[in-house]
């Protein structure tokens, strides 16, 4: 069908059908080369290509977050053996309250009675005291006199006795033992670096520390209380132990090189969970389990430290230290590696729940719908009791997000230079965090709602 009217301009022949075909095809060839520009633009690779390329990165990821895992108790460890030598007020404020254990008081009142009894050779005196009335006409007396020297001898014994264990009770014993530790701290720097003798040394492998400043106190009080021999008994030097030390060159060598490294381990270890992190192609997944193993590093080292405790309390003989004193020294020396891995376990099941929480799994976005309800909730039964926010609320919900970063980052930046947090203020800081992140929800949660929902 023609059209033959000149004013027409539309020519319908037998090649326009051919024509339109033809433009179609290259219409589409034309899409499809813009398609592939936008693919290319975008840096997206053909699915084929991607899995085979990006197969390396879960194997270094979990390589890179195991081996943080391994140097953080080793890191504790190694910051823990920092301060209790180079940190004289750290060491003493860690070794103080066991003046004020019963057990560790027991301990040394026995030490420092057997010390003073040995040398007043009751035996003697009262021999020489039944010699003496022997020569005065007195020969019942005398013998009467040597056959109480038993029950003499016990008597005195159990006078020096109960006279020490009141004075290593009392708080001039107890500021002796404070400063006993302060200069003794020297020692043990010597001990653990070899450099020689101290207040604090090593006999037949124990890590011993001086009784004489306490031996000392103790005669002072028994002449006060008129047990004249007390003053007249020459002066003895002997020593308490601290621990065992079988193996304490190798301890002096793994001392040095923690010591050495006591910077180098913390830093490398968050590098590699860093890492890890980073190079992982899920990475709120790897974090989760960088976190998670972070924690349960701490509790390798919990049970560690609790295998030390039993084969260090098996192989302290009873006659060189009882088994309760054996044991508060050991618990009161590592008490502080107890503290520093609570607190890393809190942290990494802190991380860990955080990233979790604010990822797109079920469970997550569940609990986030729950919480938004409660808040909701909450802030509509203030309302109704004519407590409206007004452009505080509306101020906060238009900045929340920077709010919620803003109070996150105060967080991390307090538990960072807070210098030697304890558990219990990490504990603290992670409910003020909450509680922070509760009231800018509560306060700008409906505003920022409205104001998102009315975005186009």
């Amino acid at each position: 069908m023609t059209s033959d009217s000149p004013g027409s301009g539309i020519t319908a022949g037998p090649g326009s059908e051919d024509d339109e075909h033809a433009e179609l095809e290259r219409l589409r060839a034309e899409v499809s080369s813009l398609r592939s520009q936008q693919v290319a633009g975008n840096g997206s690779r053909p699915r084929a290509a991607g899995p085979r390329r990006g197969r390396w990165r879960a194997p270094v990821s979990a390589v890179l977050i195991v081996l943080g895992c391994v140097l953080a108790p080793v890191a504790v460890l190694g910051v823990w053996a920092s301060n209790q030598v180079s940190n004289t007020d750290r060491y003493v404020a860690n070794v103080t309250p066991l003046i004020g254990d019963p057990a560790i008081q027991g301990a040394l009142s026995t030490k420092i009675t057997s010390a003073i009894t040995s040398q007043l050779d009751v035996n003697a005196l009262v021999n020489q005291a039944a010699g003496q009335l022997s020569k005065s006409n007195a020969p019942r007396l005398s013998t009467l006199l040597k056959n109480f020297s038993g029950p003499i001898s016990s008597g005195i014994d159990g006078v020096v006795g109960t006279a020490v264990s009141r004075v290593v009770a009392s708080p001039a014993m107890a500021r002796v033992w404070v400063q006993a530790n302060r200069t003794a701290h020297a020692g043990i720097v010597k001990v653990l670096s070899g450099q020689g003798n101290g207040a604090v040394d090593v006999v037949n492998g124990k890590v011993t520390i001086s009784l004489g400043p306490f031996i000392t106190q103790a005669e002072q009080a028994l002449t006060k209380q008129g047990f004249s021999l007390a003053a007249k008994l020459p002066p003895v030097n002997p020593t308490f132990p601290l621990f065992e030390a079988p193996n304490l060159s190798k301890a002096q060598a793994g001392y040095r090189l923690i010591n050495t490294l006591k910077w180098v381990l913390p830093f490398l270890s968050l590098a590699l969970f860093a890492a890890g992190v980073y190079v992982a192609r899920g990475r709120r997944r790897a974090l989760v389990g960088a976190a998670l193993g972070l924690s349960g590093s701490m509790i390798v080292l919990g049970a560690a430290l609790a295998i030390a405790r039993g084969i260090y309390l098996n192989s302290v003989p009873q006659s060189t230290l009882p088994a309760n004193a054996a044991a508060v020294l050991y618990d009161t020396l590592v008490r502080f590696v107890k503290d520093g891995l609570r607190l890393l376990l809190l942290v990494g099941l802190v991380i860990a729940a955080g990233a979790f929480f604010t990822g797109p799994s079920g469970v997550a976005v569940k609990t986030r719908r729950a919480v938004t309800s409660g808040v909701d909730w909450l802030r509509a039964r203030i309302e109704s009791r004519g407590l409206h926010p007004g452009p505080v609320g509306a101020w906060t919900g238009a900045h929340k997000r920077v709010l919620q970063i803003g109070v996150v980052a105060l967080a991390a930046v307090i538990f960072v230079f807070w210098g030697q947090p304890t558990l219990a203020v990490a504990i603290w800081i992670v409910v003020l965090l909450l509680v922070a992140l509760g009231l800018i929800e509560l306060i700008g949660g409906r505003t920022g709602g409205a104001e998102t929902a009315a975005r186009p």
